[in-house]
């Protein structure tokens, strides 16, 4: 078995732990606490089941067996996606990029746009230039809205 598609250095192996190097995993790599929740937490949670007489004495055996197969499976369909993806050419990854790149760029502005009250206006009115007179608002200039209530009227 050649080791071309693995994702961890023939030099880095051997620190791998020893349920990751027995089941031979290429492309999972659980870290010392993960392999420890696989093998031992299994055996505990088997243990605790069979006192409990929930399972027999054999779940002790068979759960942790499970959940390796499990681990083992979960291995191979990573070794199966990462083949296939490498695998699609160059023309379709940079197709995929291109449809996935969150566009950035500028909002359209209508050419006709409409004054605010308080002689505020939009972007593309011809009166931009005109600006908000310094004092108080006269009678004509205040914005009057029906359903809220002015406080200086």
């Amino acid at each position: 078995m050649t080791r071309t598609w693995s994702t961890v250095p023939a030099d880095e192996e051997r620190y791998r732990p020893l349920y990751a190097r027995v089941l031979g995993l290429r492309f999972v790599n659980p870290g010392g606490v993960l392999c420890f929740l696989f093998f031992e937490g299994a055996v505990a949670l088997a243990v605790l089941l069979a006192l409990a007489e929930l399972v027999t004495w054999w779940a002790v055996l068979v759960l942790p067996a499970a959940v390796a197969a499990m681990v083992k499976l979960n291995d191979m369909v990573a070794e199966i996606v990462i083949r296939t993806a490498a695998q699609v050419p160059e023309q379709e990854r940079d197709r995929f990029r291109r449809q996935m790149e969150p566009v950035v760029g500028r909002a359209s502005v209508p050419s006709t746009a409409r004054a605010l009250p308080g002689g505020i206006a939009l972007a593309g009115d011809p009166t931009l230039g005109a600006t908000r007179p310094a004092g108080p608002p006269s009678e004509t200039e205040r914005w009057t809205d029906s359903t809220r209530h002015d406080p200086y009227r």
